[in-house]
């Protein structure tokens, strides 16, 4: 697995940070795995809040293999049945049955293999190998726990502030 040569979390974060301006980042590097004898590494990437994102519309996926982006078929493709395989509902976004996640966020998902089994020769498309569906829907449960963290965190501040403005509003009639 030496052979690899992975982007590093490091480089996700700073990635995700240019392009996109949201409130909360975090990333997971898995530790390289086997399909068929060839080994693979998945690095995953969330980006969630701010004002690039509009509340209730699907989350942004951007998925790259080897570096390189992956621009068509994203509906046929491994990394898209295992955001879709993901319960995000308890990571705190929205998710109809078999669709993408709903909510502010954009998630970025890089392949890095020596042989990366696309579905076609035009190379738009990973195919669908248990293993590497195992890989990418651990590693976004990782970014996922980090996620559902932040938004409870969030909440919770929420609900602090509106009770807070509750007693400052009614101490002097009590006082």
């Amino acid at each position: 697995t030496d052979c690899l040569s992975p982007i590093g979390e490091e480089q996700v974060l700073k990635g995700l940070k240019n392009v996109i301006a949201a409130d909360f980042y975090a990333a997971s590097t898995r530790p390289p795995a086997v399909y068929r004898g060839n080994p693979f590494q998945v690095e995953v990437g969330i980006a969630w809040g701010g004002p690039a994102f509009p509340q209730e519309e699907l989350v942004r996926v951007l998925r790259f293999a080897n570096r390189v982006p992956l621009l068509y078929q994203q509906s046929a493709c491994a990394i898209y049945r295992a955001i879709v395989a993901t319960n995000w509902k308890s990571y705190g976004l929205g998710q109809s049955k078999g669709a993408l996640p709903t909510g502010p966020a954009a998630i970025s998902v890089h392949l890095a293999s020596v042989w990366v089994p696309f579905t076609s020769e035009s190379k738009e498309a990973i195919a669908h190998y248990p293993e590497i569906i195992k890989e990418i829907r651990l590693a976004l449960q990782e970014v996922g726990r980090q996620l559902g963290a932040h938004v409870n965190r969030r909440a919770r501040q929420k609900d602090e502030l509106k009770k807070r403005s509750y007693i400052e509003t009614y101490m002097p009639t009590i006082a």
